[in-house]
């Protein structure tokens, strides 16, 4: 399991390390009985928060990943980690002991942090802060895509989807990321589902990001599927891949059905059906402790839908970039952006 250390580096604002005299600060020292004394010195410290990948506690040389929007809490001051470099800087802080803690609602989805840790100022001294992932042998900066044809990415220049366009967006976030997409042209949802064990066992990915159901409005028609949402096997099909992503300890992403481009023919009908369709997978996320992405709203706030497809279903470069930059703002939300709450292996991860 990856997981994430602090750095602290502990001066007198403005010192990197040393710390100085009299830089006032007011009363964000953390000084439980008052203000601070203007003529007291205070401190700043910088933390960098990382992804402690071995779950050991300690910062080695190969965890290069950070964790940036996390809230550091040092007394009463705070500060936010930074994309890429993971620096918060916590200003104003008086010479005692204080706590340091992350505030939970700052933490993007499944990261944890332990307990509050002692900190003695001023330093300089360095702290083991680590923030975890629950992927038990999985590789961690690892993301899956699983899905259809738009998983391929048949409809893009480069054939390769939203796979790079994501892998670019994570990579200078958390400053490690590997994208792979493993996508079936023109699987429905139960049949990919016949086959996801293997995938997610294989891969040991991190995370699996899951867009699936597009094809189950053309393939389940003899069944009504088409008429009533009710009699498709969808949700019980994208219900059984949650349940393989769960048992192999990867975190589970599903993203709505995209809707469908009408202006080159697709029946008006089946929007309504995606809509209805994506009421359940709103549903079925939060009873599966999944984290939901909704690519049908992102898609549907551009405005002029033909912009963002090549054919009646599958996006054009435009519409990948609206699909990663989904994948990606669902990936990195914090958990108070969130409105509901999630489960993940027993325990409460939403916001």
């Amino acid at each position: 399991m990856v997981a994430r250390s602090v750095l602290i580096s502990l001066g007198l604002c403005g010192a990197a390390v040393l710390p100085l005299g009299g830089c006032g600060g007011g009363d964000a020292g953390g000084n439980p009985n008052g203000p601070t004394d203007p003529g007291e010195p205070t401190y700043e410290v910088t933390v960098t928060v990382f992804y402690d990948e071995n779950d050991n506690g300690r910062l080695d040389d190969e965890e290069g990943a950070r964790v940036p929007g996390v809230e550091v809490m040092i007394g009463s001051g705070s500060g936010t980690s930074a994309p890429n470099t993971g620096h918060a800087l916590v200003r104003g802080i008086r010479a005692g002991a204080h706590q340091m803690a992350v505030r939970p609602e700052s933490l993007p989805h499944f990261y944890q942090a332990g307990p509050p840790m002692p900190l003695q100022v001023p330093g300089p001294i360095e702290i083991d802060y680590p923030l975890t992932l629950p992927i038990g042998p999985n590789f961690p900066n690892l993301y899956l895509g699983l899905g259809d044809s738009i998983t391929v990415g048949d409809g893009s220049s480069d054939g390769r989807g939203y796979v790079l366009k994501l892998q670019n967006l994570l990579g200078p976030h958390f400053r490690r990321a590997e994208v792979r997409g493993w996508g079936r042209s023109g699987d429905t949802a139960a049949e990919t589902a016949e086959v996801a064990r293997k995938s997610v066992r294989d891969t040991k990915a991190a995370y699996t990001l899951v867009l699936l159901g597009t094809n189950d409005w053309t393939f389940n028609m003899p069944s009504g599927c088409q008429d009533d949402v009710a009699l498709c096997d969808t949700i019980e099909s994208l219900r059984t891949i949650l349940e393989e992503i769960d048992t192999f300890r990867s975190l589970p992403v599903i993203a709505t059905l995209l809707p469908v481009n009408t202006a080159l023919g697709a029946p008006p009908g089946r929007n309504l059906w995606i809509d209805q369709m994506n009421a359940q997978i709103r549903t079925l996320a939060q009873e599966e402790g999944a984290l939901l992405v909704d690519a049908n709203a992102a898609f549907k706030a551009r405005g002029d839908l033909s912009q963002l497809f090549d054919d009646q279903v599958h996006p054009n470069d435009l519409g990948y970039e609206v699909l990663a930059r989904a994948w990606f703002d669902g990936i990195t939300r914090t958990r108070s952006a969130s409105s509901s709450r999630h489960r993940l292996f027993g325990f409460s991860i939403g916001g």
